[in-house]
């Protein structure tokens, strides 16, 4: 009898999915998010590939649910830059913040940051992932030469107030209507996209 290996998802309860996640938090402790890859987590979950790809999608996907990032900029920050060109700075700000407002995304973004700020380990896959899923999406989408400085001049803007407003508190900063914020620092965001 032969013993034909079946493609498609496992029946029952295999643990496939919890091995996957296991395995890319150990790929991409190692190799960081450029380095760790779909086929190499999924030979050290002892799985295939395309079990991965079912269960998380993309790369992207698998590295939101191991270290559990609030946020998608990978696929929200393509619609932000839609739409009228002079309101993009107001835009980034405003989605920001409203994210950071809901009490889950401040919860698992507080915590993703002061982990990523205070491990060797966590801060490389972090910044990859940052570095490929938004810096990356914005400087394309911008096609000028210094596009890669001004996606990192935005990304370092907007770091800076979510660990201002909600890691440090800092008032009045913290305090701050929304609005107000993204009246202030929208314009400094349009400039370094734009000007």
């Amino acid at each position: 009898m032969s013993t034909t290996r079946r493609r498609g998802r496992p029946k029952g309860e295999s643990g496939s999915r919890e091995r996957i996640v296991v395995a890319a938090e150990h790929e991409f402790g190692e190799n960081g998010y450029d380095g760790a890859t779909i086929r190499a987590i999924a030979a050290r979950a002892g799985v295939d590939s395309a079990l991965v790809h079912h269960y998380f999608g993309a790369k992207a996907d698998l590295f939101a649910e191991v270290i559990g990032i609030p946020l998608r900029p990978d696929v929200d920050v393509p619609t932000i830059l839609e739409g009228p060109r002079e309101e993009v700075g107001e835009r980034v700000m405003r989605y920001v913040l409203e994210a950071f407002e809901r009490p889950d995304v401040r919860r698992r973004g507080v915590t993703l940051i002061r982990v990523a700020l205070g491990s060797k380990v966590m801060a490389p896959p972090l910044v990859g992932f940052l570095s490929r899923e938004l810096i990356g999406r914005i400087t394309t989408r911008l096609e000028t030469p210094d596009a890669a400085l001004r996606a990192t001049l935005v990304a370092s803007q907007v770091a800076g107030l979510i660990v201002t407003r909600y890691v440090a508190r800092l008032p009045p900063i913290a305090d701050a209507p929304i609005d107000e914020l993204v009246a202030r620092v929208g314009p400094t965001i349009q400039r370094y996209l734009f000007e």
